[in-house]
C-alpha cells in the first residue's frame, strides 16, 4: 500500500510544469543554491516570506530588507522572468545581462562623480546620494530567486532605484519613495511596487491629497510612456547631460517635492505667526 501511494506520488509530481517540480523539496532536502548567496524556498516557504515581510514593511517601511524580501517573495513566477525578457529584447539590456555590472561604492567612485560638470547623471546621482544621505551600498543582495539571470535582473533593478530617484529629483521621504515606486510599478510591473503604495496611509492628510492629485498622476503617466529604465546602462551614462538622458527615455520632471513642502511649510507658520499677532492685538485692546 504504501508502494503504491509512494509510486502515486511520483507520477503526480511528474505531471507537474517544470517551474513548480523543480519547487517540489522539503526543508529536510533543499537543493544546492544556485549563486552565492541563495536559499532555495518551497512554494509553503515563499508565500509566508511574502505576508511576513509585507506586514513587516507595512509597519515599518524604513525596514529595507522587508521590503527586498516582499519584492522577490512576489516577483514569480511571471513578473521577474518578463524583467528578464524585457531586457533580453533590448540591444542595451542583453548587454547588461551579459555584463553583469554591479553598483557599489567599490565599483562607483562618488569623489570623480562629484568633479563632473554639474547637469551630468553623474554628478546629479551624486549629489542626490549626498544629500537624502544614502550610499551605493544600502541595496541587500537577491537571495530567494532561483534563475541566477532573473536574480541579477532584480539585483540591477535595485541598485539602480537611486539613478530613478536622482533623475526624476524625488527625496527618499515616504512621499518621494512612493512617486518613485508607482513610477516603477507602471514601468517595470513588479507587484513589490505596487504593494509598497500601501504605506500611502501613513501620509497625512495635505501629503495624500498631493501625491493623488499630483505625483500618481506623474509617475503612472511617465512610468507606462518612458522607456524601461532597468535597459539603462547608467556607467555609461555618467557624463550624459542629464536632460538629455530625461528626453531619451521620455522622462518628465515632477514639482519639487522638497520646495513644495517647504512652501507649505512657509505658508502654514506665515498663517500661524499672523493669527498669534491678531491675538495678541486683541489682548492688548481688550477685544
Amino acid at each position: 500500500m504504501r508502494t503504491q501511494i509512494s509510486q502515486h506520488t511520483f507520477r503526480r509530481l511528474l505531471a507537474l510544469p517544470q517551474p513548480l517540480r523543480l519547487r517540489t523539496f522539503s526543508i529536510l532536502n533543499r537543493p544546492p543554491p544556485n549563486y552565492p548567496g541563495h536559499v532555495p524556498l518551497t512554494l509553503v516557504e515563499r508565500g509566508a516570506l511574502a505576508l511576513g515581510s509585507a506586514f513587516g514593511s507595512l509597519r515599518n517601511p524604513h525596514r529595507h530588507d522587508l521590503i527586498a524580501a516582499l519584492g522577490e517573495a512576489t516577483a514569480k513566477p511571471y513578473f521577474i522572468s518578463r524583467l528578464r525578457k524585457a531586457m533580453l529584447a533590448n540591444p542595451t539590456g542583453r548587454r547588461i545581462l551579459h555584463d553583469k555590472p554591479r553598483i557599489t561604492s567599490q565599483t562607483m567612485s562618488l569623489e570623480k562623480l562629484r568633479q563632473l560638470p554639474e547637469n551630468t547623471v553623474g554628478r546629479a546621482y551624486a549629489a542626490w546620494l549626498d544629500r537624502e544621505g544614502v550610499t551605493p551600498d544600502t541595496r541587500d543582495q537577491v537571495r530567494y530567486i532561483d534563475d541566477p539571470e532573473e536574480a541579477y535582473a532584480m539585483q540591477r533593478y535595485r541598485e539602480t532605484h537611486d539613478f530613478t530617484h536622482a533623475i526624476t529629483g524625488l527625496p527618499v521621504i515616504i512621499e518621494g519613495e512612493l512617486a518613485v515606486k508607482a513610477f516603477e510599478f507602471a514601468n517595470t510591473l513588479l507587484p513589490m511596487t505596487a504593494l509598497s503604495l500601501v504605506a500611502v496611509v501613513r501620509l497625512k492628510a495635505a501629503e495624500r491629497k498631493r501625491f493623488f492629485e499630483t505625483y500618481l498622476l506623474w509617475a503612472v503617466g511617465n512610468g507606462l510612456k518612458a522607456e524601461e529604465v532597468v535597459n539603462v546602462y547608467w556607467e555609461e551614462e555618467l557624463e550624459t547631460d542629464i536632460e538629455v538622458l530625461r528626453a531619451r527615455l521620455g522622462i518628465e520632471i515632477p514639482p519639487d517635492l522638497r520646495e513644495t513642502r517647504k512652501l507649505l511649510r512657509d505658508k502654514e507658520k506665515a498663517e500661524r505667526a499672523a493669527r498669534d499677532a491678531k491675538d495678541r492685538l486683541g489682548a492688548v485692546m481688550g477685544v
